[in-house]
């Protein structure tokens, strides 16, 4: 970016963006709020769906099969304007035997004969704009290799060759957050992950309305909550908030305080230390980067702009470890709770 603010990033001029960023975020927020009435008690997780899309950071889903991990992420894919059957959206369940070549592709035997390694990805993950995993931590190791590189640098190898994907957003799921060693790499990628848990036991009655009403839905092939916003309107929105971040690092130094007051910066830090400190976690460099952003997107997108202590709530989402998940939440509540 220029020094006059003019430039292009990702295709998109910050003079063509600022004129419609109020629009977009309209646009954004009347859609999570939208699809907040079609389940019980899963508003906060639609609205990381929302911030994640933004700032194009993965996000993981954890729950108990029935918990509505896999329909909240097709309907937020069709509330975006994407079509669920096309080749900007691909959805795979894995497991252990799960082979590169159903991600990726298979190998293209006509090139193989001239000694070429290509892959045939029509239909694959190397063509989708969003992508779905349903239980990524079963992947093995060829997988594993695969997807850390894809979500690492948005690419994959052709003919051992980097090939740039057009992925912008990757949601995954797990019925658990397994803690072997080789999947560290794995978890530390998904900078929040966030439980979606069964409600039955305290909201019985408004479980069966809304879910037989998505029955009834799904029976006459409606859609409602679909077209809500385009993908483009996050794209744009990520585009823009680039913008202001390389805005903040003139000279060389970050002014960070424009948008992060030191109050509720110096309690970021306090809470991240107190978690370390109490669950014996700790947060990777990359990942208070992560965080960082994040916090600032949740920011821009739900109230405009300066962080405010109610941002903070996503450190609640950061565990690695499936046992730390309520208790983190809790101890995050609660230091957001005292002035």
């Amino acid at each position: 970016m220029t020094a006059d603010g003019t430039g292009e990033r990702d295709g998109y001029a910050f003079e063509d963006i600022e004129g419609e960023v109020e629009e977009l975020r309209t646009r954004i927020n009347n859609l999570r709020r939208d699809l907040h009435r079609y389940w019980v008690d899963k508003a906060a997780l639609i609205d990381l769906m929302a911030i994640c899309c933004v700032a194009q950071e993965p996000l993981l889903l954890v729950g108990k099969p029935g918990t509505a991990k896999s329909d909240l992420v097709v309907k937020f894919v069709q509330a975006i304007g994407l079509d669920t059957n096309s080749e900007d959206y691909f959805e795979y369940m894995l497991t252990q035997f799960t082979e590169p070549g159903e991600i990726v592709g298979p190998i293209d035997i006509n090139v193989l004969k001239e000694g070429r390694y290509v892959r045939r990805t029509s239909g694959k993950l190397p063509n989708a704009k969003v992508v779905f995993l349903d239980e990524i931590f079963k992947s093995n190791s060829a997988i594993l290799n695969t997807l850390l590189t894809i979500i690492n640098e948005r690419k994959f190898y052709q003919d051992g060759k980097p090939t740039k994907v057009p992925m912008r957003m990757l949601f995954a799921a797990t019925n658990e957050i397994p803690d072997n060693v080789e999947l560290a790499a794995l978890r530390d990628r998904f900078t929040l992950k966030a439980e979606s848990r069964s409600v039955r036991g305290y909201a019985f009655d408004e479980l069966l309305a809304k879910g037989m009403q998505n029955e009834v839905y799904k029976a006459q092939k409606l859609r409602p909550w679909a077209n809500r916003a385009k993908l483009e309107d996050f794209l744009k929105l990520k585009a823009y908030l680039d913008y202001i971040f390389a805005s903040e690092l003139e000279g060389g130094t970050h002014h960070r305080s424009r948008y992060f007051p030191d109050d509720v910066y110096r309690l970021f830090v306090r809470i991240l230390k107190s978690l370390e400190k109490e669950f014996r976690y700790e947060v990777s460099d990359r990942k208070i980067i992560k965080l960082y952003k994040l916090v600032r997107t949740r920011a821009f997108l739900i109230h405009g702009g300066v962080v405010t202590k109610s941002d903070l709530v996503l450190l609640r989402y950061i565990s690695d470890r499936a046992d730390d998940l309520e208790a983190m939440r809790e101890l995050v509540d609660r230091m957001l709770s005292v002035d």
